[in-house]
């Protein structure tokens, strides 16, 4: 009887110490990431230009990220990822840069993850994309056809994502993570819809994270 009470109180101080140390990390943590942008080259042929298909694509950036995360339980958690606007260059096959864009892309996943008190903690995601374009300027496009052009002022597509944070302090981690997001823009010359591009980036990150 005496060891069945030991063994009692063993795994109960146990199991307080996982709990406390499960709550001392808290339910938010907060992300900062260097993200490699990647658009794909992808548009729809432009007549009127003499341009084929995948002619019109936007550059790739660097660019800065937060993000904060709310763990629901150990496993499920949420994710808001944010930067501020990023001004896009615009390129053209056999013209080069033809202008510039801000695209302002905030992105809602659910996340899991698979080992939430290991110390390598994979996750996995999906959510939903909504990116604001803004500040459009295209003076070459202008000048070629000789009337206004612009660009659909939203986006609203799916997202992706895969990656893994690494302890590497009491509430420090090291984080790589790879996202597809989907984003589609109109190009209009005079109102007109003349083509649309597709963007779809790959963002491939990595920074610092903290829980709290």
């Amino acid at each position: 009887m005496k060891h069945a009470r030991l063994a009692v109180a063993v795994a109960a101080v146990l199991g307080s110490t996982a709990a406390l140390a499960q709550q001392a990390e808290g339910n938010w943590m907060m992300r900062i990431r260097a993200v490699d942008l990647q658009p794909i080259k992808k548009s729809d042929p432009i007549p009127a230009l003499a341009l084929p298909g995948d002619a019109v694509w936007v550059e790739h950036k660097l660019i800065p990220e937060v993000d904060f995360t709310y763990f629901f339980t150990k496993n499920l958690a949420a994710e808001l990822i944010l930067t501020y606007p990023q001004k896009l260059d615009v390129q053209v096959n056999g013209v080069g840069k033809v202008g510039t864009f801000k695209a302002l892309p905030p992105t809602l996943t659910l996340q899991y993850h698979f080992a939430p008190e290991a110390s390598f903690r994979p996750y996995v995601g999906a959510g939903i994309n909504y990116t604001l374009i803004s500040g459009v300027d295209l003076p070459v496009v202008n000048t070629l056809t000789g009337s206004t052009s612009d660009l659909s002022n939203s986006s609203l597509g799916g997202a992706l994502q895969v990656g893994f944070d690494y302890k590497i302090g009491k509430n420090s981690y090291i984080n790589f993570d790879i996202k597809k997001t989907y984003i589609r823009a109109d190009l209009m010359v005079g109102g007109a819809k003349v083509s649309k591009l597709t963007l779809d980036p790959v963002l491939v990150g990595i920074g610092y994270g903290f829980r709290f």
